[in-house]
């Protein structure tokens, strides 16, 4: 049985949540988070790079000087890659880095990297997020109330655009929704911090066994 820290709207300490360890998938997953993390990261990548073959440097395919007598070595073209300003061998063009990922494939590493999350008593339950001022400075002090010293997800239940202006401009925290959230951002932060709701959404998006 694993035991989650819950705190009221105030930040005043509640009765802790227990959660089953036999509904949460911690034997199995490894790879699939693994291979959901890469594809998430590729799925970042711009893939806008790009150099100019010798064929697409600029300039005739007059040689620069004679083959023989000039006591130079050999040139054919003034593109040629071991020349300044000439051609790039073997560089990056535009690409898609995207990767497919099974569905299935996704549930599970999810599944796996939130009951991690609960195992390593890594998650804070918030009855509600309820604040007199909608100020930076509020939600910053509200965290270190609840001890999240390190970095932080912010995950609510619905959409909530007052908590999302609050910690927009903390460095060491991010907020999204339960749905919204992946398998990456759930893992990116030391600590997961949700309203009630929340919660339940992420326990009902992660547990796909019953309990034996």
């Amino acid at each position: 049985m694993s035991t989650v820290k819950s705190y009221t709207s105030a930040g005043a300490a509640a009765a802790d949540i227990s959660v089953d360890d036999a509904k949460l998938v911690l034997d199995k997953g490894a790879q699939a988070v693994k291979d959901a993390v890469t594809a998430i990261r590729n799925g970042k990548r711009a893939g806008t790079a790009s150099t100019l073959r010798k064929g697409e440097v600029a300039g005739s395919n007059k040689k620069p000087w004679a083959q023989k007598g000039t006591g130079n070595a050999r040139a054919g073209f003034r593109q040629s890659p071991v020349w300044r300003g000439g051609g790039v061998a073997h560089g990056p063009h535009p690409r898609d880095f995207g990767q497919k990922v099974n569905r299935k494939v996704m549930t599970l590493a999810f599944s796996r990297a939130f009951a991690d999350k609960v195992k390593d008593g890594n998650v804070v339950v918030v009855s509600e997020f309820k604040f007199d001022a909608p100020k930076t400075k509020s939600m910053a002090a509200f965290l270190k109330k609840l001890g999240v010293e390190r970095t932080a997800v912010i995950v609510t239940g619905k959409a909530d655009e007052t908590v999302a202006r609050m910690s927009a401009n903390l460095a060491r925290a991010v907020t999204t929704t339960a749905q919204a959230i992946d398998v990456y951002t759930l893992l990116a932060y030391k600590t997961l911090v949700a309203d009630k709701a929340g919660f339940d959404a992420l326990l009902a998006r992660a547990v796909v066994k019953e309990a034996k």
